[in-house]
């Protein structure tokens, strides 16, 4: 049933149970979200040859259009999958919006019923008895809602009742209310499926399944989505909340950052302001001669500001679930966001000796990541790090943005735990381990749910652990190194079988693959979005400038690594982050953002390391051997 009906109405209706639906990923448009509903599976708007489908008038082209998509799509499968095939029911003004969800493959309507709207209550009840599967327009206004009404408190028992808001126009609408009633658990209670594995979260896809289900009939391997389920008890406020600010999370994202980058610059300009004025007057305080033999004043202010600002931005992902929780306004939030990640990164810089403080971003984040995701607070998806399920392509898990960001994160955790180091096994048993740990969080079902994670993890602590390696590189190493993200794909299977009992991302896209072309399509999906993704807006500048910034760090990485003495754990964190980043954009759909990510976080942990205190020495690397020279005499020997 598609209605013009809001979360209060639907909530209103006899025995329903409420959600929100992702209507679409990509562009807006009814008529492909309704052709969605029809196959039961869905891809990009943007992966078809047009965003626009045909009108379904022209079946052919509409089929055409499908087959050309990079996934196997066969539009009008639901109505196709059912006995004697669809019943339609409408107002005559409302042109058939339904229309699509009752089309079979052959382009064709089994039954179609339009009238005044006076008599579609009764055109219903006659159609309900010839088909099994009967789709229907309510008219808007007080008429659709009363129509809602009396359908809910008429329905016979052991039938299922879904209403989809109706909403028309191509943008806008990436978000609907949807009720069902006559799922078990009864009704009053909020909606939620495997598809989004998220409390009041839906996709189009489940749809067609839940039909299918409920009418005891196999749902064809071709439909994507997941029965429909209930999930606690309905909070329609909390539904309503969920909604806006589902809404307003992409659009601040980068807003958000822009204002925190300006914040640390501020910071600096204001610390360059404060050393300045203190050597000035230094230098008027003392004499000529004392002028001309003194030491320049160490500039502490501006390596506090390095060290807190590079220190502040490792912060982000915690400080961002702290304002999800609270869902301020925009403003509030940037400010929010900003003093928050600052005090943490002033009293995590003051609290921790120089350079061990990045160990308190990357515990804390990963540990709270994991609690909200276990917990199942939401906060990581209402927040501006989180998957935005309104784009309809993730709804819980780590975002791309996160993947590569805590990879870097967690590698120079490890390298500030063992600072100063030496090449050993030891250290590159502690590095190994820490990749592993993540490998296993981000590629979690229950937890990151990122197969693309999983690989970058891998691939980037299995280069910072043959850094720490005593003997350098040899082949059995490298090796080792080019299966280990293998190896961590089986062992992401392993966990995806027994967490989730196989109904994770990885072993729905890739071990239920029917055929090596579902593989291809997959692949195809991948890559062609990451190729979007490069042409989109400024990311081919911030490309670029990220490879820029990659190359010249390999080259300089002495002088990088200058405030640390060499330390040989720091250059395996440094050459594991670049690794991951470089192998996430290889791997993951988002492409070169995750390079970009992964290429910045390392520069905020290079500035951090730049702002070394005065009273911190650097301790160069050395070899573990050692070796005395003594000299008779007294005691004037060298030892």
């Amino acid at each position: 049933m598609i209605a013009p009906a809001g979360e209060r109405a639907l909530a209103g209706a006899r025995g329903m149970s409420v959600g929100i639906l992702s209507a679409i990923q990509g562009t807006y448009s009814s008529e492909q979200m309704l052709l969605d509903v029809s196959q039961g599976a869905r891809v990009a708007t943007s992966a078809y040859s047009s965003p626009i489908p045909p009108w379904i008038g022209d079946w052919p082209a509409v089929l055409a259009r499908a087959q050309a998509a990079p996934q196997i799509l066969k539009p009008g499968l639901l109505a196709s999958s059912v006995p004697g095939g669809a019943g339609y029911v409408g107002v005559d003004r409302l042109g058939g919006l339904g229309g699509p969800v009752t089309v079979d493959e052959r382009g064709r309507i089994g039954a179609l019923s339009f009238g005044h709207g006076a008599t579609l209550i009764a055109r219903i009840a006659a159609m309900r008895a010839r088909k099994q599967f009967v789709v229907v327009d309510l008219p808007g206004g007080a008429a659709g809602s009363s129509d809602l009404r009396t359908l809910a408190a008429t329905r016979l028992a052991g039938e299922l009742l879904i209403v989809l808001q109706r909403a028309v126009g191509k943008r806008g609408h990436e978000l609907l209310w949807v009720g069902v009633a006559g799922l078990r658990g009864g009704g009053g209670r909020e909606l939620s499926s495997r598809t989004t594995n998220q409390r009041g979260l839906l996709s189009t896809i489940d749809i067609a399944p839940t039909i299918l289900g409920h009418l005891g009939l196999r749902v064809p391997d071709e439909m994507r989505g997941e029965p429909i389920e209930t999930d606690g008890k309905l909070d329609g406020a909390g539904l309503r909340s969920l909604m806006a600010r589902l809404h307003v999370v992409g659009g601040r994202r980068l807003k958000a950052f822009g204002v925190l980058l300006c914040a640390w610059l501020a910071l600096l300009l204001l610390a360059a302001l404060l050393d300045t004025m203190r050597r000035y007057a230094d230098e008027r305080g003392s004499s000529a001669e004392r002028r001309d033999s003194a030491e320049p004043r160490p500039r502490a202010a501006s390596a506090w500001a390095m060290r807190v600002g590079a220190l502040a931005v490792l912060w982000a992902p915690t400080a961002v679930l702290v304002t999800a929780a609270v869902e301020p306004g925009a403003a509030v939030e940037y400010t929010a966001i900003a003093l928050l990640c600052f005090a943490l990164g002033a009293l995590s810089d003051a609290l921790l000796p120089w350079p061990r403080a990045p160990l308190a971003p990357a515990v804390v984040s990963v540990l709270a990541l994991s609690i909200d995701a276990l917990a199942g607070t939401q906060l990581l998806m209402r927040s501006l790090l989180g998957p935005n399920p309104i784009v309809g392509a993730r709804f819980y898990g780590f975002g791309n943005e996160l993947k590569s960001g805590l990879a870097v994160l967690v590698l120079a955790a490890v390298a500030a735990a063992l600072y100063p180091a030496a090449r050993s096994r030891r250290a590159a048993l502690a590095m190994a381990g820490a990749g592993i740990v993540l490998a296993a969080i981000e590629g979690a079902a229950r937890i990151g749910a990122g197969v693309g994670g999983v690989i970058l993890v891998s691939a980037g602590a299995a280069v910072a652990t043959l850094v720490l390696l005593p003997g350098g590189f040899s082949r059995r190493r490298v090796l080792a190194l080019v299966s280990a993200p293998l190896l961590a794909l089986v062992l992401l299977a392993a966990i995806d079988l027994l967490t989730a009992h196989g109904s994770g991302h990885y072993t729905g896209s890739i071990l239920h693959a029917r055929s090596a072309g579902d593989l291809r399509d997959v692949l195809v999906r991948r890559y062609t979005a990451a190729w979007r993704e490069l042409k989109n807006h400024a990311m081919p500048f911030a490309t670029a400038l990220a490879l820029a910034c990659a190359v010249a760090g390999v080259r300089l990485r002495e002088r990088l690594l200058a405030s640390v003495g060499g330390d040989p754990a720091w250059l395996a964190a440094l050459g594991g982050g670049l690794t991951a980043g470089v192998i996430g954009t290889l791997s993951e759909d988002s492409g070169p953002v995750l390079l970009v990510v992964a290429v910045f976080a390392l520069g905020c942990v290079c500035a951090y390391l730049w702002g070394r205190p005065s009273s911190s020495a650097a301790t160069p690397y050395a070899p573990t051997a050692s070796a005395t020279i003594a000299v008779e005499g007294g005691n004037d020997g060298i030892s």
